[in-house]
């Protein structure tokens, strides 16, 4: 079975608390813009290719750079690992 040493277990950990910090980030952006940009009076909004400012910055540019940000982080911190167990009585 694995073990606590094992370390994947450290790999997976690490991995996990860079998905969870992605999220924060999307969330601060989205809710940045939404309700930074969007709180005003709906006459007084600037449109951007016919969306309204905030959601464009906050759903579409926002959508766009956190695929970029994952894309990144899983080529410079995710890992492929084997997730077979290894046999240590050979």
């Amino acid at each position: 079975m694995f073990t606590v040493q094992d370390k994947r277990f450290k790999i997976a950990h690490k991995e996990a608390l860079i998905g969870v910090v992605l999220v924060i980030i999307n969330f601060a952006i989205w809710y940045g813009f939404a309700y930074g940009l969007g709180s005003g009076d709906p006459l007084q909004y600037k449109y951007i290719l016919g969306f309204p400012a905030w959601f464009f910055y906050s759903c579409i540019v926002g959508t766009v750079f956190m695929i970029i940000c994952v894309w990144l982080a899983m080529k410079l911190f995710f890992k492929d690992i084997s997730l077979e167990e290894e046999d240590k009585h050979q």
